[in-house]
């Protein structure tokens, strides 16, 4: 009788696979409910914190119903919904608008974000966002605020993405550059090292512009937006010390 040979038994073996795992995120109802449960967290902490608010150009053109842009960090992502809650309390314009990612994690922003009444558009600054774009410059056209992160979804981390500048310089809205944080936060070791709000300290959120973008001269204002994004969340961890 020929012995069996290893070539043998491992033909079969190599055929059989572990399961493989499936992230719980990728179920939309998994993704809805962390999305409820993030948004009722914040509402939670923003009204347990201690807020200092330095935008008052930013506060009087939503107080005007004016069209504008909003730009922020991705990593203040989770801070910003304070200047929709504080908005939501001098006006009652048009509802505001936030670009973001079609991945799974922009879904569960979007969810999160509805709870302070600001609507998200699929898309982003970057890598395949001509849709997002066109479709922020519709809402812009017909007078609503938005905001987005200039260097979201993936980074590189404080760069500005084209995008805004484009957007800015197509539909002649005004950019203001905006960053909210808070004393007490865990940050995360992602690439953006989003600060995620702990309740019951002091948080700030600062806001400069406006920023008149043209197409001519486009570049310069874009590298001015750069500029007033970090130096204002600079400002921002300062205040809320």
């Amino acid at each position: 009788m020929t012995p069996r040979t290893a070539d043998a038994t491992a033909a079969p073996m190599a055929t059989q696979r572990a399961p493989i795992f499936q992230s719980p995120l990728k179920s939309p109802l998994v993704r809805g409910w962390l999305g409820d449960a993030a948004g009722r967290y914040l509402a939670a902490t923003m009204r347990t914190t201690r807020w200092t608010i330095e935008a008052d150009a930013l506060l009087a053109t939503l107080r005007a119903g004016t069209p504008c842009i909003i730009a922020f960090w991705h990593e203040c992502l989770p801070a910003m919904p304070i200047l929709w809650h504080t908005a939501g309390r001098i006006a009652s314009g048009p509802t505001g608008y936030v670009l973001a990612s079609r991945h799974r994690d922009g879904q569960l922003i979007a969810r999160t974000m509805a709870r302070f009444g600001v609507r998200a558009i699929a898309g982003s600054t970057s890598r395949g966002g001509a849709a997002g774009l066109r479709e922020l410059t519709r809402l812009i056209t017909a007078g609503n605020p938005v905001g987005l992160t200039p260097d979201g979804p993936r980074g590189p981390r404080r760069r500005a993405a084209a995008g805004v500048a484009q957007l800015a310089a197509l539909t002649g809205a005004p950019v203001f550059c905006a960053a909210a944080a808070t004393a007490r936060a865990v940050t995360l070791t992602s690439w953006d090292e989003m600060r995620i709000p702990l309740p019951f300290g002091r948080g700030a959120l600062i806001a400069s512009g406006p920023v008149e973008v043209t197409r001519a001269n486009r570049a310069a204002a874009l590298t001015d937006i750069e500029a007033q994004l970090t130096a204002n969340l600079a400002r921002a961890l300062i205040a809320c010390r």
